[in-house]
């Protein structure tokens, strides 16, 4: 199986180039399976349900979110109807939605997508390792899932390392998400799992992680804040990665850094 994620979408800019291209890249690419991460998609700060709508319009199977989520009220309607639209699974209960997914493909194949938040440096939330600790006690890579993926958004890069080791072979792929800049250690662990740090975002790079860079500079500058952070409006990245599984145990053969677009070196997989 071919499963692409996809980065913050952060603001307009990100949106649109996800949108105007993912429809033609999963073509091209042959892609079974779209995860992307939204909780930047709306003016920088979570994701409201039109956004949603053109996602998944645009190829989207699952839509990701982490912190800002939760930013616009009519989202959390959303999340109690939508099982495509997935939350971090390590808020407490009563939080609108679900932190996890088990998704059919057309040719029968099925997925399982995890969502959680990190701890560090972050909101506090219930432990993200025994959150996924349980969901793959229930769910069986290779037994009932083809494929299995976890989101885990979130600050510190120990973290999301010590998670992709804890996940090592249950899974087929753990990715990070949030601090919005792509890392360089895409790599198969020993026992199959796929894993990357931070696959960065989707947004404009002629920024401060997406942001209008004078008001950032100014605050490091100055330590006074003089307005609202707003999402840069410029020629964006598309970034992601990319896995190829093995249909009979899950675990990951392949990996590739996706790049396209905007500023940064472009990275594509063979065709």
């Amino acid at each position: 199986m071919r499963i692409l994620f996809l980065g913050d979408v952060v603001g307009q800019s990100g949106r649109k180039l996800v949108v105007d291209t993912l429809p033609d890249f999963r073509r091209k690419y042959r892609v079974d399976f779209v995860i992307v991460n939204g909780d930047n998609a709306a003016h920088g700060f979570g994701l409201t349900p039109g956004i949603c709508r053109d996602l998944f319009s645009a190829g989207a199977d699952v839509i990701t979110t982490g912190n800002h989520g939760w930013e616009h009220p009519d989202i959390r309607p959303l999340l109690n109807e939508e099982p495509r639209l997935v939350r971090p699974a390590n808020f407490p209960n009563g939080a609108p939605g679900a932190g996890c997914g088990f998704y059919t493909l057309p040719d029968g194949r099925k997925v399982g997508v995890m969502h959680v938040q990190g701890r560090v440096y972050m909101e506090a939330t219930d432990n993200p390792f025994k959150a996924v600790g349980d969901w793959t006690e229930r769910l069986k890579l290779g037994r009932d899932a083809q494929a299995m993926v976890v989101d885990i958004h979130g600050e510190a890069t120990s973290e999301k390392m010590a998670l992709g080791q804890f996940c090592d072979g249950k899974v087929s792929l753990v990715v990070g998400s949030h601090t919005h800049i792509p890392t360089a250690d895409a790599q198969i662990l020993p026992n199959g799992t796929a894993y990357l740090t931070d696959a960065g975002m989707c947004g404009c790079f002629d920024s401060v992680i997406g942001m209008d860079k004078k008001e950032p500079v100014s605050r490091f500058v100055t330590g006074l804040r003089n307005e609202k952070f707003q999402p840069v409006k410029g020629d964006a990245t598309v970034c992601g990665v990319l896995i190829d599984t093995n249909d009979k145990t899950g675990l990951a053969e392949r990996i590739y850094m996706i790049r396209y677009g905007g500023r940064l070196q472009e990275s594509l997989p063979p065709l």
